[in-house]
C-alpha cells in the first residue's frame, strides 16, 4: 500500500523509444545528406524504417495504456493540450512556406538593388480543373470524418461511424493520387522543375509537404478504423480519433489555403 497510486497522474515507465526514436531521426537527417549528394537512399530509408517503427511500438504502448485505466481525465486533459500544440507547431511549418511564396511573388529580391519593379514569373495553373476537383474530394472526406466523430460522440450506430470514416479514408487515399496524377502532368507536360525557379520551388514544397500530410492523416484515420472495429472507442473515451479528426480538419484547412493562395491567386 505504500507504493499505490493516490493522484490521477501516469508516471509513464522507463522506455526505449525516446532513444530510438531520436537516433532513427539522426540516421535519417544523415542519409537525407548523402542522398542529396548522390550517395543513394538507402541510409536515409533505413532511418525511416526506424521511425515507422518507433511509431508503431510506441503507439502501441499508448493504446494499452489507456485500456490499462492509466489515461484519467486529467491524462485525456494533457493529451488534448499536447495535440493542440502540435498542431499549432504544423501551423508555423505552412506558414513559412505561404510567407516564401507571397514574399517571392510580391517583392523578389536578385542579386542587383534597383529601383525598377520587376514582375516575377508565375506560371498557373488552372485551380479549376484538377485542383477543384481535389478541393472538393478533400473536403468532402473531411464531412465524412465530421459525420463518423459526432455519431460515435452521440453513441450512434457504430456501423455508421464505421462505414463513413471509411469513406473519409478512401477519399483522403483518391487525393493523394490525383496530388500524383497532377504532378506528373505538371513535369512532364508544363515542365515545371523543383529547381528551376522560385515560384516551382515553393510550389513542390508547400503542395509536397501538404499531400506527405495527407497521407499521414489517412494512415491515422486508417488506424482508428481498425480500432473502431476492435471495438477500442466509446462515447466517452476516444481522444485517439478525437486527435484524428483534429488532424484531418487541419489538413483541409491548409490546402484551402494553398488553393486560394497557389492556384486561385497565382492565376
Amino acid at each position: 500500500m505504500a507504493h499505490a497510486k493516490n493522484h490521477d497522474y501516469h508516471v509513464l515507465p522507463p522506455s526505449i523509444w525516446p532513444f530510438v526514436a531520436a537516433a532513427s531521426a539522426f540516421v535519417m537527417l544523415f542519409g537525407a545528406v548523402l542522398w542529396m549528394n548522390d550517395k543513394g537512399p538507402w541510409l536515409f530509408l533505413a532511418g525511416l524504417a526506424g521511425i515507422l517503427y518507433v511509431m508503431f511500438e510506441w503507439w502501441k504502448d499508448m493504446v494499452i495504456e489507456s485500456h490499462s485505466g492509466d489515461h484519467t481525465p486529467v491524462v485525456v486533459i494533457g493529451l488534448r493540450y499536447g495535440f493542440i500544440l502540435f498542431i499549432l507547431s504544423e501551423v508555423m511549418f505552412f506558414a513559412a512556406w505561404f510567407w516564401s511564396f507571397f514574399k517571392h511573388a510580391m517583392y523578389p529580391m536578385y542579386t542587383y538593388v534597383g529601383t525598377e519593379y520587376i514582375q516575377p514569373a508565375i506560371y498557373a495553373v488552372n485551380a479549376f480543373d484538377l485542383p477543384l476537383i481535389n478541393t472538393l474530394v478533400l473536403l468532402l472526406s473531411g464531412a465524412m470524418v465530421t459525420w463518423a466523430h459526432h455519431e460515435l460522440v452521440h453513441d450512434g450506430d457504430r456501423k455508421t461511424v464505421e462505414f463513413t470514416l471509411l469513406i473519409g479514408i478512401l477519399l483522403g487515399i483518391a487525393f493523394t493520387f490525383l496530388q500524383g496524377y497532377e504532378y506528373v502532368y505538371l513535369i512532364t507536360q508544363r515542365g515545371y522543375d523543383f529547381s528551376g525557379d522560385v515560384f516551382y520551388a515553393n510550389f513542390f514544397m508547400a503542395t509536397g509537404f501538404h499531400g506527405f500530410h495527407v497521407i499521414i492523416g489517412t494512415i491515422f484515420l486508417a488506424v482508428c478504423w481498425f480500432r473502431l472495429r476492435a471495438g477500442h472507442f466509446t462515447a466517452e473515451r476516444h481522444v485517439g480519433f478525437e486527435a484524428a479528426a483534429w488532424y484531418w480538419h487541419f489538413v483541409d484547412v491548409v490546402w484551402l489555403f494553398l488553393f486560394f493562395a497557389v492556384y486561385i491567386w497565382g492565376m
